[in-house]
């Protein structure tokens, strides 16, 4: 009898698989070792030492000081917190957020929250490649503008931003500067010194840590107005019991992405040119959205003419294939990916556009059964598509 094939995870950029280790160091505060870190007694001690122990963590893999590091539920409310606490705490005569057009929805539609209370917005596109052009936001600094919040690498077609640069212009022009990180840290290197923002987002699920444990790094002197009052939890810009096993899964998951960073990336590297060469080469008519110059090899987002990107999806899926065809925080949004649309794909395009996001658990021979799998399938869903009259792609937005 033949053994069942593996099933393939390609969907590393919407969450990865908590890692063994990162669990071990979780359970003991799940169970007997419970405590709350605000209690004055030895249990809540000892929760309050596992927290900031996790915290030295985080802050060693983003090269931070402990005391910048603010831990929060997710990588949405980090955003969150850096654009409204930042807004909130601007003087009135600096009131206005720019942002990139490819920015994840939790930064674009806290914006536009922040728009409809009196907060101006410039959004500033970006190039075919996805990528932003520093003098487009030099030329909307403004005297106006508190805060430039600008992704590091984007979540659709891993397109690394020029952030250090937009950063010293933001400095120069007396605004601060946001960088959501979140698709970044733990995948490469990441300081916050060199980075020289002053406020970063990261989430440990994105690198095998638990769902609901994310920080806002905070550089210090930065007046920050909380989401959350009633507590002095976070130095007061967090209020809330912390969520202690996530908090040390966090850490834990830190302190192990730092330890394999070098190796993970350049197998991954690796392993992203080879599936998106050969899906290139054996898909006719495929299109690589985004350049291998400017972006991380392992996120490949490729539009197949002539197909429903969902459909393709689907199929795979059936086949034990996990793809994504965008941001799984905007999936049950209808349209096209505005990241897409952005960079100047038609909807059509845009919709006919599947992610793979490769990870440390995928190996050669995932990449060669994706190889494989993939070609067919487009090729099947295509001829569909001309039974009835037309491609499948082809969709109200």
């Amino acid at each position: 009898m033949n053994e069942p094939m593996r099933a393939i995870y390609a969907d590393h950029a919407a969450t990865t698989p908590l890692a063994p280790e990162v669990r071990r160091a979780m359970e003991p505060w799940l169970g007997a070792r419970f405590g709350n870190p605000s209690s004055v007694h030895r249990r809540g001690e000892a929760a309050r030492e596992a927290v900031e122990e996790a915290r030295g963590c985080v802050a060693a893999l983003v090269g931070a000081a402990p005391e910048e590091i603010v831990f929060v539920a997710s990588g949405s409310e980090a955003n969150n917190l850096a654009l409204k606490g930042i807004a909130y705490a601007a003087p009135a005569e600096r009131r206005r957020i720019v942002l990139s057009a490819i920015e994840h929805p939790s930064v674009l539609e806290t914006a536009r929250h922040l728009e409809r209370r009196g907060f101006p917005i410039t959004v500033v596109p970006v190039d075919r490649r996805g990528v932003i052009d520093p003098e487009r936001i030099a030329a909307a600094l403004d005297p106006d503008v508190a805060l430039v919040s600008l992704m590091l690498v984007n979540n659709e077609t891993g397109a690394i931003q020029p952030v250090s640069e937009v950063a010293m212009l933001a400095r120069a022009a007396g605004a601060r500067m946001h960088v959501d990180a979140v698709q970044a840290v733990g995948k490469l290197p990441v300081s916050f010194e060199r980075l020289g923002v002053d406020l970063l987002s990261l989430a440990g699920h994105k690198f095998h840590g638990p769902p609901g444990a994310a920080a806002l790094v905070v550089r210090r002197r930065t007046r920050l107005i909380p989401l959350v009052h009633g507590g002095h939890q976070e130095r007061s810009r967090r209020a809330g019991t912390e969520n202690l096993p996530a908090i040390v899964g966090l850490g834990a998951a830190a302190a192990r992405a730092r330890a394999r960073l070098a190796e993970d990336a350049e197998r991954l590297e690796a392993l992203g040119e080879a599936l998106r060469d050969g899906l290139r080469a054996r898909v006719p008519g495929a299109r690589l959205n985004g350049d291998p110059a400017t972006s991380l090899a392992w996120i490949v987002n490729l539009c197949f003419p002539g197909v429903d990107g969902e459909a393709v999806l689907h199929e795979l899926d059936l086949l034990d294939i996990t793809v994504s065809t965008g941001s799984a925080c905007s999936a049950a949004t209808p349209g096209p990916s505005h990241v897409l649309i952005a960079m100047g794909l038609t909807p059509e395009d845009a919709h006919a556009s599947v992610r793979f996001s490769l990870g440390e658990g995928n190996d050669r021979s995932d990449v060669e059964r994706i190889l494989e799998t993939t070609p067919p399938v487009v090729a099947r869903l295509r001829s569909l598509g001309s039974l009835h009259g037309g491609a499948v792609a082809s969709r109200e937005p």
